[in-house]
């Protein structure tokens, strides 16, 4: 096998991922990631049951950062909002009639597609 593969042939890049699937050194290194992980998971878990206030505390402040984001993107939705309509009002007005149109069609689009998803 070339050590050095970066031709760009598919033969090559196949080469060059099979020698990547082939390191142990970093197989171990995810799988110790991983089993780390897993157990300060374990660890939490258990601590959450032990303290139902702790936990209730945890629901709650995720509950109110989701509660923040979500304000936070209807806050960055109504400034694109407003800055598309100072984009807008800065256009000629036969510009302006097109652009508009043509938003509302994607717009509209948008939409349909979203709620036949949500159905």
């Amino acid at each position: 096998m070339a050590e050095n593969v970066s031709s760009g042939e598919p033969i090559d890049v196949l080469l060059k991922s099979t020698q990547d699937l082939l390191r142990p050194e970093e197989l171990v290194r995810e799988a110790t990631r991983d089993l780390v992980k897993d157990e300060i998971r374990r660890h939490l878990e258990k601590t959450l049951k032990e303290d139902p206030k702790l936990q209730q505390e945890l629901k709650d402040a995720v509950r109110d950062l989701l509660a923040a984001r979500a304000t936070e993107y209807a806050a960055l939705l109504k400034v694109g909002a407003a800055t598309a309509r100072l984009g807008l009002s800065a256009l000629p007005p036969e510009v302006r009639r097109a652009l508009t149109q043509e938003l509302v069609n994607l717009v509209s689009k948008e939409l349909g597609q979203i709620a036949e998803r949500s159905l």
